[in-house]
């Protein structure tokens, strides 16, 4: 007869079906937590490639090609029919077939745009009388055989050109193609026939059959040597007339190249290994720096000779490109570390409050369990199951959620993050029961601040904590996120400076913060009812682990978010003042001669134009009629001096500018270079529209609105040899100056630069405001969880303030009363975690500025106009967390005093509620 036993319902169902709205909300919680966690990398993944790729685009394909080439000296050895080989097509081919496989993965290459030939190094005089020739000087042509010319032009007119079978150094003739830029530039058409010079015989006639169009223009098949697409006019050197002539580009056929051979060209052969751009990854720097160096000098150019069989050489910009890009993310990633560690241990300290809050609502249960014999390992393994069965979905759906938002990146980074997550969510309530249950009790004891005592264990840990913090902020101090802009020290301990002074600041006040309370509880006795003194004594008497926590977390969200937003808003100032410097008011209309009569009223009548002050420039003026030159601005000195208040750059006043009545010398205001290479002697300036000026430096100044640059000199137009000679320039003062009017009103006269405009240009990089989208996300996730560290504090303790209420209502008190009991007793905590948030974050800033430049991040480069942008207090991103803790707190502290008063008391005072 067998016996039915009787089965029993599995622990982790149980709980869940018990109590389902904790458990969504631990899933909710985990999930937000790991999808944030898994975007900050794949963020950062993003917006680096996005920055490289940029930086790629930016250099263009003339500096990031990787040319290969065999110069024409190696082969002056060689038979004219062993030279006439090598140009040949098949062999170039051949060899170009074998180093395109050389790099694989290491640096990938675009093989479409990729190509090879046979070039000219010098340009050929071509003297034929029909060509243009803007100041008589012949152009010049280079020849070019490249392949692939039938899949990278579109033909415009006449046909492509073609190759005899035996082209050899003795041909007289060849076909050619010229794009239509330089048809149109150099008066080419279908049919002409050009003359190109040739060593030791006959010149070779190229004769044009078609005119092209490049399909991609701006591709590395055209731009690398941009003159095969382009003509462009160049001075002959030495020449004190500076006559101009052009250079161009005749395209050959591929077979054509061996006539090459007997011009005076020194035609070499070549391979371009364009970078493909759109697989470059920034993670990936290393290894691609690694193989551009390898090109240069190493074993992928040794394997290069080999697959040419010829000395080839390389020439390339992509090593710079990379170094510059590396210098712009050295400078921006501590940066950007900074806000994630911050944010970080919020979200870190939340999910641990999580966990003990549930721990502390389960006290009694699990106090019964570990009394009815429930071992302490069965005891975790149970809550372990219970808490991971929820975390683990709840961060694979958020790391799931991340990587359809945010693709590209590299997911086992973001996997490693969401993971992360989900142990410190499913272990944060089974340490806290640990802790809590180590010894089998049948009654918890008293564990608030009056009877319990800082542990030796914690003051180590605390102590521990601050030599961590005075070695960061020393670090950061003296070595800074960058060292010269090139590369950054930003270790992980410098990126936690913030986070461990804001630590330590927690657990500084949450032992120093009862001792003002109980001083204060003593007088508040004295005062008639019930609610001031028993409001103080429940302030200060909190337990310990409730109170640590979530001043943690405020304080590192409070510290985190001054230290973004004043992060944020130097960046901001530093562009503003570099744009300013630059273009020396809100707009600048500019000529490179006199304006037409007018336009100064015009512009004035333009929507947002404020004031209008005319410049007349000479640019090349010649002091003491020597050799140097100094830029020299003549202005009214009423106005001037008014836009120098208004811009602060420079200010004077107009008695210093204004010229005196009867003397020919005029005060000057200068430069401190010009200052101290003149000195305060009168001294006699030649301008470079004729006429002369004697001036006197009489006030110096760094920088002033006129003129951008190290070297001024600024005098009253009053006294120019013309006072009425129309202005070259204009400078505008307003509030939102119309940029379209301004161009309308200005037409070809002038050129117009606004503020505003170059504001947005010193935006120049993805990673620029890549970074600061993610230092904006990280400083808002910091005060989400920082309110959310808020709210548990507040549930934690809501079942005994509703408790307390209910026993304080039977004894008479008020609904009125019970609101303002919880209220006061809620605001000493927050106004500690704002007061120290505040003064925290204050000096946080103060000890770490010395360290941080914000230069890179504010104009992509390492030095600016406005010189280093030093990272200063915003104290709006002081005051404004911290008062939105005070108001939250008094807030819900009120809201719980309503919602309790409005539930009764019959169901707290119940028998064997929990006390």
């Amino acid at each position: 007869m067998s016996v039915r036993t009787r089965v029993v319902a599995p622990w982790v169902r149980t709980r869940l079906r018990s109590a389902p709205g904790g458990a969504v909300a631990l899933a909710l919680l985990v999930a937000v937590t790991a999808f944030l966690s898994a975007a900050l990398p794949l963020a950062v993944d993003r917006y680096g490639d996005a920055g490289l790729h940029r930086s790629m685009e930016v250099a263009g394909p003339a500096r990031t090609t990787v040319q290969l080439y065999s110069a024409s000296a190696a082969d002056l050895l060689l038979t004219p029919e062993e030279r006439e080989e090598q140009l040949r097509e098949d062999p170039i081919a051949d060899a170009h077939a074998r180093i395109l496989a050389l790099p694989g993965r290491s640096l990938p290459v675009d093989r479409e745009q990729s190509s090879y030939g046979v070039r000219t190094t010098r340009p050929l005089e071509v003297a034929d009388p029909w060509l243009a020739m803007p100041d008589a000087v012949p152009p010049q042509f280079h020849l070019a055989a490249p392949s692939g010319l039938a899949g990278h032009t579109r033909l415009r007119e006449g046909r492509l050109p073609e190759a005899a079978d035996d082209v050899t150094s003795a041909t007289a003739a060849v076909e050619a193609a010229v794009t239509a830029e330089t048809a149109q530039n150099l008066h080419i058409g279908v049919g002409s026939v050009l003359h190109v010079p040739a060593a030791e015989r006959g010149p070779l006639a190229v004769r044009v059959t078609g005119i092209v169009e490049p399909r991609t223009p701006r591709g590395a098949y055209w731009s690398t040597s941009s003159v095969l697409r382009t003509p462009y006019l160049t001075t002959v050197p030495d020449d004190p007339m500076r006559s101009q002539y052009w250079v161009a580009a005749l395209l050959l056929p591929a077979d054509a190249a061996p006539a090459l051979a007997a011009t005076a060209g020194e035609p070499e052969r070549y391979w371009m290994l364009p970078p493909d751009v759109s697989a470059l990854h920034a993670h990936n720097l290393s290894r691609l720096t690694a193989a551009v160096a390898s090109f240069d000098a190493g074993p992928l150019l040794q394997r290069a000779r080999t697959a040419a069989s010829a000395p080839v050489e390389t020439e390339t910009a992509l090593d710079e490109v990379f170094a510059e890009y590396t210098g712009l993310r050295s400078a921006i990633g501590p940066l950007v570390a900074v806000a994630a560690f911050g944010t970080g241990t919020v979200a870190a300290v939340v999910l641990l409050m999580a966990g003990g809050l549930a721990a502390d609502r389960r006290r009694a249960e699990l106090t019964l369990l570990r009394a009815r014999g429930a071992s302490l390992p069965g005891l975790t393994g149970r809550l372990l199951a219970e808490t991971t069965v929820v975390a683990v979905p709840a961060a694979a759906l958020g790391l799931a959620a991340a990587r359809l938002a945010l693709t590209g990146g590299r997911l086992p980074y973001a996997a490693v993050a969401a993971g992360a997550v989900a142990l410190l969510a499913s272990v944060a309530l089974p340490l806290r029961a640990v802790a809590a249950h180590r010894a089998v009790r049948v009654h918890a004891a008293r564990d608030d601040i009056t009877s319990a005592r800082p542990s030796r264990r914690r003051t180590v840990a605390e102590l521990t904590l601050l030599t961590l913090a005075v070695g960061a902020v020393v670090a950061l101090r003296t070595r800074g996120t960058a060292q010269d802009g090139q590369g950054a020290s930003g270790d992980e301990l410098v990126s936690l400076a913030p986070v461990l002074v804001g630590m330590i600041a927690a657990l500084v006040l949450v032992r120093l913060y009862p001792l003002p309370l109980r001083g204060l509880a003593g007088p508040a006795r004295r005062l008639r009812g019930v609610v001031g003194p028993l409001s103080l004594a429940r302030a200060g008497r909190g337990t310990p682990g409730s109170a640590v926590l979530p001043l943690l977390a405020l304080l590192t969200a409070l510290t985190t978010a001054a230290f973004g937003g004043s992060v944020l808003t130097g960046v901001a100032d530093a562009r503003d003042r570099a744009a300013l410097l630059t273009v020396g008011a809100d707009a600048r209309l500019e000529a490179a001669s006199a304006m037409p009569s007018g336009l100064a009223d015009k512009v004035g009548r333009v929507s947002g134009v404020d004031d209008v002050t005319p410049v007349n420039v000479a640019l090349y003026s010649y002091p003491d009629d020597g050799r140097l030159t100094v830029p020299v601005a003549a202005v009214d000195p009423a106005g001037y001096a008014a836009l120098t208040r208004h811009t602060d750059i420079g200010a004077v006043t107009a008695d210093e500018l204004k010229a005196p009545d009867g003397t020919e010398t005029l005060p000057a205001l200068a430069s401190p270079a010009v200052a101290d290479r003149y000195g305060t002697r009168p001294f006699r300036v030649r301008l470079d529209g004729g006429g002369y000026l004697t001036v006197r430096i009489e006030t110096v100044r760094e920088r002033t609105p006129a003129i951008v640059g190290d070297e001024f000199l600024i005098v009253d137009r009053a006294g120019l040899p013309d006072p009425s000679a129309p202005p070259t320039a204009l400078l505008l003062t307003g509030s939102h100056p119309d940029a379209a009017a301004l161009r309308k009103a200005a037409g070809d006269a002038a050129r117009v630069q606004l503020r505003t405009e170059r504001f947005a240009e010193y935006i120049d990089s993805p990673l620029q405001s890549g970074a600061e989208r993610i230092y904006t996300a990280a400083v808002a996730a910091g005060a989400g969880y920082a309110v959310l560290a808020l709210l548990l504090t507040l549930l934690r303790a809501a079942p005994e303030r509703a408790a307390l209420l209910a026993r304080l209502r039977t004894m008479g008190l008020t609904r009125a009363q019970g609101r303002h009991l919880l209220i006061l007793e809620s605001l000493p905590q927050a106004l500690l975690a704002a007061a120290g948030g505040t003064i925290t974050a204050w000096a946080a800033i103060r000890l770490l500025s010395p360290g941080i430049d914000l230069t890179t991040l504010a104009v992509s480069t390492a030095s600016s106009p406005a010189g280093r942008a030093a990272l200063r207090t915003d104290p709006l991103s002081l005051l404004l967390p911290a008062l939105t803790v005070v108001v939250l707190t008094v807030g819900i502290a009120a809201a719980q005093a309503w919602w309790t008063g409005r539930r009764g008391s019959v169901r707290e005072l119940r028998a064997g509620d929990a006390r």
